[in-house]
């Protein structure tokens, strides 16, 4: 099942459902004029209480601190049922704000939606 979801503030949002686990496919900037729309969609999925959500972020350009805010929010969520969250695919111009705020220590990054999905 497939959905998507184009953001006319920038994010697109596609969700795909495999075997369980829900795939969060995001294209753009994810930025303060999209958050309130992307984190309505991760509260959304988050209800559904997925064992796994990996949000693909190989086409996303840029993040500031709003964009992640947003994830950080869905971690908290996932973590309260016992679900995980992963990330898979950033660029390395995003993942070095992941790096600089220290987040890389606290989600689960992987270089392709693939290997979270492994």
């Amino acid at each position: 099942m497939t959905a998507a979801k184009d953001n006319p503030d920038g994010v697109v949002q596609k969700v795909r459902r495999q075997s369980g686990v829900i795939i969060l496919d995001l294209a753009g900037d994810v930025d303060l004029h999209c958050a309130t729309g992307l984190r309505s969609r991760l509260i959304e999925i988050m209800n559904e209480k997925p064992p796994l959500a990996v949000i693909n972020l190989s086409r996303v350009d840029f993040m500031d601190s709003s964009g992640l805010a947003t994830l950080i929010e869905a971690l908290q969520l996932s973590r309260r049922f016992g679900g995980q969250l992963r990330l898979a695919g950033i660029h390395e111009r995003v993942r070095s704000i992941f790096e600089i705020a220290r987040l890389d220590t606290i989600f689960q990054i992987f270089n392709t939606e693939a290997e979270a999905l492994a």
